[in-house]
């Protein structure tokens, strides 16, 4: 049975919803943390719903925050309780996708994955393996997890956009080339990338351009 995540939302500044941008926290965070995101953003992308769901489990770590699945060498999880946990959240996040399509009335090519860290390995994992192919995914300052089986099990392939800082201690920034490597491994003819110069395990004003730009112009926002 899969976990209801609480959700906040923003809605589109032309009062109508044309596409929607799903936004997903890294670890230890919540859905707020990357909500704010939407001020700035919605001037540029009206007609967008955005949404940014809590992750399913209280984060021992951080006593306000959630986690998508735990991490063995933060939390002291056997890597056997970190994969079982992903599998979870990963039912979790597709079921929260199915029914916001259709609460809100909305195609696949109308929705588009941000994910920041944590959140980033849950939409590089999720939206390859949906059926239906979404617009987009812009992945922040995160890594594409088991890619040696992305190949066999993918069923799409979205847009998708790869930032990362070139000073990131949390994930490194050697993370992007490699995720990028995999996925055109299985099969995708373009694999968009930006470094953030100077920025560590954040969201940089130059890549939330670069990914404003990337929503509209290759995912149709």
């Amino acid at each position: 049975m899969t976990r209801v995540l609480n959700t906040g939302r923003r809605e589109p500044v032309s009062g109508e919803t044309r596409s929607c941008v799903v936004f997903l926290h890294g670890y230890g965070a919540n859905g707020a943390d990357l909500l704010g995101l939407a001020d700035p953003m919605g001037e540029h992308l009206p007609d967008t719903l955005f949404v940014a769901p809590d992750a399913p489990e209280a984060c021992a770590g951080a006593p306000f925050g959630f986690q998508w699945f735990p991490i063995p060498w933060i939390d002291g999880s056997s890597e056997e309780e970190s994969m079982q946990g992903m599998g979870r959240a990963v039912e979790d996040l597709n079921a929260f996708l199915d029914a916001l399509m259709v609460d809100e009335d909305l195609l696949p090519e109308q929705v588009a994955l941000f994910g920041f860290s944590q959140g980033t390995m849950m939409a590089l994992h999720v939206a390859p393996r949906r059926e239906d192919e979404f617009a987009g995914v812009v992945a922040f300052s995160g890594r594409l997890l088991q890619p040696e089986l992305l190949a066999d099990e993918l069923v799409s392939r979205p847009q998708i956009l790869l930032v990362h800082g070139d000073q990131d201690d949390v994930v490194p920034p050697e993370s992007l080339p490699a995720a990028a490597e995999a996925l055109q491994g299985a099969g995708w003819k373009e694999v968009y990338a930006h470094i953030q110069k100077g920025t560590a395990h954040g969201i940089a004003p130059d890549g939330l351009g670069v990914a404003l730009a990337f929503l509209r112009d290759k995912c149709g926002f």
